[in-house]
Order: C-alpha cells, then sequence, then structure tokens
C-alpha cells in the first residue's frame, strides 16, 4: 500500500468484512520426517532489485520505484513507506533477497511454480515464510488490513485443484515477525508434476504488505527412528573397546506411510552414503567396527520408490564415532595409569605423597623418587642471648628469632630530690633519694617545696595587728588561731542621779558626768519636809499639819499579886486621845526618845 491510497482503505475494510464467509482449509505441516528439498526459491542475493521470471506471478514488477498496490519487487530491503525494515529470512546468506508485495485491491497469485519428477502415491510439504510488513503502530493504525496467503497444489494441466489451504489472517505487529506456513498433499497414481500456487486471498488498501521467502517443496514421510540394543540413537567409543557389535532397528512411526520399504545406508563423513547391499529390512546387524561409520535407513512407502531421493524418506543417522587412543603417557612413581573407554583417555590416578605440612620454617623438603616419599632437612637457628627485659620468638615468617621488649622505661616525674638506677636483678629501676625536711613555720606561713630549686620555700605574712581600738582595748597574738585577740573592756558608766548625763571621753578613757540637782524649795511650813523624786527628778513636799491629840487619862491598874506586873490595853484609849479623828494613828512608847 501507498500513503495517498486513503479513501480506497475505507472500502477495503469494508470488503473485508463482506468476504470473510469464503473460508478454505487451514495449513498443516508434515507431521512425519521430512525428505530432502526437491526445489527451494529464497531469490538469491544481492543488493540490487530484480523481477521474477514471466509467468511465475499475476504482480507487475516495480521496476526499482516504490512497490505501489498491485506491484512486486525482489530486494534485499522493505524499506519502503511506513513499513518494517528487515533482511530476508534465508539464514547465513548476505544480501539476502524476498519477494516483497503490496497487494492489489483485487485477488492475484503472488508466486507460481510447476515441479516435475514427483514419485505416484507420495506425501510432499509445500512451505513458504511469511512477514506482514505492516506495522500495528505505522500509518494505517489499528484499521490495518491483515495478510491471508492461500495455497494451492494443481495438476499439471493447471485444472485439477489436489489441495489448498490459507494462513488465515496474519495481523499487524508491533515487531516484525517471520512465520511458516506449510500445506500437505499426497499424488496419485501416474502424477509426476504440480503446480504450486500462493494467492493473495485479503484485500488490497492500507495494509496487506508482505514479505515472501524460502519456499521450499519437499517429500513427506513418517518419522524413523533408528536405535540400537541400548535404545540410544549414537555411541562413541575408545578403540580401546572395539570391535564394536551392535543391532540396529528402524522404527517408523506410521504417521504417512501405510506400508515400509527399507535400505540401509553406511557413510564415514555423512556426505558420500552407500547402500548397503541386502540390508532391506527394519534391522542391521553391525558387528566388528573399528572405526568412526555413521548408518541411516532409507525408507518409501511403495518398493518402486524406495531408490527415488524425490519420493523416500531418510531416518535419522546413528553414529558410531571411534575415538583412537592416545599413547600411554609417562607417570610418575605415585601414579597409575588406566585408559577411559568412554572418554578415550589416559587417566592417571594417585597422587603424589603430601608434602609434609606443618614444617618448621627452617626444614625443607624434597621428594626422594626413589623411595616415593619426601625428606626433611634443616635445623633451627640457635636463640640470641637477651637482656632481662627481652623476649625471644621465633617467627616462622621470617624464620628468625624476633627479640622483642622494650627496656622499663625510666621512671619520669621523679622528684627533684630522687635519683634512679636500673636493678638487671629485678629487672626495674630503683628510685633512691630523701626529700628534704620541712622547716618550722609561723601559723600565717605556708611551706611550699619548690621542685626547680629542690628546697623550701616560706611565704606567708603575719596578719596585721588591728587599727582604730577604743581606748580601752588592747591587742595580743594568738598562734593558736592565728589571728590577734583584742581584749579590753569599756569602763562601766557611773550610775547617775536623774538630773545627770554621762559622756564617754575617749581621751581620758572615763565616763564625764554633768548636771546639778534641782534646787529644793524654801519657806515651808514647819510640819512640811521635802523629799527628791528619783523618778520624776523633782522635789516632793509632804507632811500634814499636826493634829492636837486629846491628853490621855491617867491609866491605873491595880496589882492584885504584887509582882510590879500588870496587863494594860492601851489602844483602849485610842478614841479619847484622837478624838475620833481616822486620820490620826496613836502609837505608844515609853519614852521619848523611843518616839
Amino acid at each position: 500500500m501507498n500513503k495517498h491510497l486513503i479513501y480506497l482503505k475505507v472500502i477495503i475494510i469494508f470488503s473485508i468484512f463482506f468476504s470473510s464467509e469464503n473460508i478454505y482449509a487451514q495449513l498443516e505441516f508434515c507431521q512425519g520426517n521430512s525428505g530432502d528439498q526437491i526445489f527451494v526459491e529464497n531469490f538469491g542475493t544481492g543488493l540490487s532489485d530484480s523481477p521474477l521470471p514471466a509467468g511465475t506471478t499475476t504482480y507487475t514488477y516495480a521496476n526499482g520505484g516504490e512497490p505501489l498496490d498491485g506491484r512486486y519487487t525482489v530486494s534485499s530491503n522493505t524499506n519502503y513507506f511506513d513499513w518494517f525494515s528487515v533482511q530476508d529470512h534465508t539464514p547465513d546468506d548476505t544480501n539476502g533477497r524476498m519477494l516483497v508485495v503490496n497487494s492489489a485491491a483485487a485477488a492475484g497469485e503472488f508466486y507460481r511454480t510447476t515441479i516435475n519428477g514427483l514419485c505416484e502415491n507420495t506425501s510432499y510439504e509445500f512451505s513458504s515464510w511469511i512477514l506482514n510488513l505492516t506495522p500495528a503502530a505505522g500509518f494505517c493504525g489499528a484499521g490495518a488490513i491483515p495478510v491471508n496467503v492461500k495455497f494451492e497444489i494443481w495438476d499439471n494441466t493447471d485444472t485439477n485443484l489436489l489441495a489448498s489451504g490459507d494462513t488465515g489472517n496474519i495481523g499487524s505487529t508491533f515487531t516484525p515477525n517471520w512465520q511458516q506456513f506449510a500445506l500437505v498433499f499426497q499424488t496419485i497414481t501416474s502424477q509426476t508434476s504440480v503446480i504450486l500456487k500462493m494467492i493473495n486471498n485479503g484485500a488490497g488498501g492500507c495494509g496487506n504488505d508482505l514479505a515472501i521467502d524460502d519456499i521450499t517443496f519437499k517429500s513427506c514421510g513418517d518419522f524413523i527412528e533408528v536405535l540400537n540394543t541400548d535404545s540410544v540413537d549414537s555411541v562413541a567409543l575408545c578403540s580401546s573397546s572395539t570391535p564394536y557389535d551392535t543391532i540396529l532397528t528402524a522404527t517408523p512411526d506410521n504417521v504417512v506411510f501405510s506400508s515400509h520399504f527399507y535400505q540401509w545406508q553406511e557413510s564415514f563423513d555423512t556426505v558420500s552414503w552407500s547402500d548397503l547391499p541386502g540390508e532391506t529390512n527394519e534391522n542391521l546387524a553391525v558387528s566388528g567396527v573399528t572405526t568412526t561409520i555413521y548408518y541411516r535407513a532409507k525408507v518409501a512407502e511403495f518398493a518402486s520408490n524406495l531408490n527415488n531421493n524425490d519420493c523416500n524418506t531418510f531416518s535419522n543417522v546413528f553414529e558410531i564415532i571411534i575415538t583412537q587412543a592416545p599413547t600411554q603417557p609417562a607417570i610418575e612413581c605415585w601414579e597409575i595409569a588406566t585408559i577411559n573407554d568412554v572418554t578415550c583417555d589416559w587417566e592417571i590416578t594417585g597422587t603424589q605423597p603430601t608434602q609434609p605440612s606443618g614444617l618448621e620454617c627452617w626444614e625443607i623438603t624434597s621428594f626422594n623418587t626413589t623411595t616415593c616419599s619426601w625428606d626433611i632437612t634443616g635445623t633451627q637457628p640457635s636463640q640470641p642471648t637477651i637482656e632481662c627485659w627481652e623476649t625471644a620468638t621465633f617467627n616462622t615468617a621470617t624464620c628468625l628469632w624476633e627479640v622483642t621488649g622494650t627496656q622499663p622505661t625510666q621512671p619520669s616525674g621523679l622528684e627533684c630530690w630522687e635519683i634512679t638506677s636500673f636493678n638487671a636483678t629485678t629487672c626495674s629501676w630503683g628510685i633512691t633519694g630523701i626529700q628534704p625536711s620541712q622547716p618550722t613555720i609561723e601559723c600565717w606561713e605556708t611551706a611550699t617545696f619548690n621542685t626547680a630549686t629542690c628546697l623550701w620555700e616560706v611565704t606567708g605574712t603575719q596578719p596585721a595587728q588591728p587599727t582604730g581600738l577604743e581606748c580601752w582595748e588592747t591587742t595580743s597574738f594568738n598562734t593558736t588561731t592565728c589571728s590577734w585577740d583584742i581584749t579590753g573592756t569599756q569602763p562601766s558608766q557611773p550610775t547617775l542621779e536623774c538630773y545627770e548625763t554621762t559622756t564617754f571621753n575617749n581621751t581620758t578613757c572615763i565616763w564625764d558626768v554633768t548636771g546639778t540637782q534641782p534646787l529644793e524649795p524654801t519657806g515651808l511650813e514647819c510640819w512640811e519636809s521635802t523629799t527628791f523624786n528619783d523618778i520624776a527628778c523633782t522635789w516632793e513636799i509632804s507632811g500634814t499639819e499636826p493634829v492636837v491629840a486629846n491628853p490621855p487619862p491617867p491609866l491605873e491598874d491595880c496589882d492584885p499579886d504584887s509582882d510590879g506586873f500588870g496587863v494594860f490595853d492601851l489602844g483602849s484609849m485610842d478614841n479619847e486621845i484622837t478624838g475620833g479623828d481616822p486620820s490620826l494613828t496613836v502609837s505608844y512608847h515609853e519614852t521619848m526618845a523611843d518616839a
């Protein structure tokens, strides 16, 4: 297809829908064993395009241009339109060509050829590889018309259709995908040639663009398996196991042939094969084989077809591979040489006695081929003389004595008065020396040892004697508390009269008393007296004018017992004396002096 036929693409989509009822038999491959290729078309090689021989196709050769609808080319590339750009299918060819076709709107023959020299009543396989060139992600998109190819086999008159089948729709893919399709048929009596056709079974338009390659035609027979009595299809032997004898059996799978005729063949290179006279049944007795040889069975359905390679089929090749045993190799005293009949190699077994391990480094080994054992020689080096702090260890890596250890570090941080000397007996440093005695110091002093001068340094000052003392205070230094003691007491303040004031005189260090008693009152009554009141600090006047007492009457008492004593109640006279004045108090005395 080309990108200019957009209108036609729509019409073709509908034509596919309405033509889907025209269904043909599906293709199939030979179910047995395909024979040698009778015909193969791989379209050759080359960078230039070329046409097909006349009568091979009904399509028009593009002649170097783009293969538009209804055109074809035979080319080594497919780099047209938005098609996949691929190489041909034929393996291992360079610039291999393929048939590239842009299908027409009407059905047409992609390819036709005539095959001659066929055998009667023989099955054949007609096959080809096909690739849909239209990418699923291309211009045509999801509506791309799929490829559909019909395979047909006609008689040589091109009037009788012998077999046909179609590929079915081969849809677009996202990556190119070569697919193989095949058609199987059987010739009839007297039929020795046929016409092969590949026909467009799809529609033209956007899509249905394809590449065709490796069209082949070959016989189709049973799969013939050749096995020996051990049920294997090949043997590999060493000449040490020859001569070799076995019986081969060819077993068909009966998928295609209804009867079987055999001819056994042998070959020394798998290229040139020779019939074995008289070996024409399914079994072959093989004996006395001493060199490599190959066997196969040629099988046909009819005896008349057995010698025509276009009409028969071959079994698998039974290989008898004989390998010549090599000369026995030279061996060591501990080895044994044995030929391995499977690998056809000499197998040397035996292991050299293990070289002694765990040797001392000063020891060396040498293999004694006479005794077939290891000899050990060598002596350890003598241990060196060492200091008390050293340790001698034998290093098996260097094979030397290693002296390790360090003299104990001379003590550091010594006091200035100390000295050190190493004691080889105890293997340690001895420290001697005594610090100078600390001097006697005052309580306010501190003794510090100066490690630079190695002397005691006395520092400190006596606390200053207190100043600003009171006149009555004295100081003395207390060595116990290491401080000045202040003693002395201020003189006691004198007892003052209420009118006096005291002031301490720091000069004389005594109390000064000042102040005068108020003057005593004068002009008092005779009965008044003054008393100084120390609380109020004033004179108080007291006294009452005297009351005149009544003279008491004389008291008389009789002394009946004439002892000179009598009892008087003086108080009985108080009221007469005071005249009843309660403010008066009467006291009695013997004499005035007593009063």
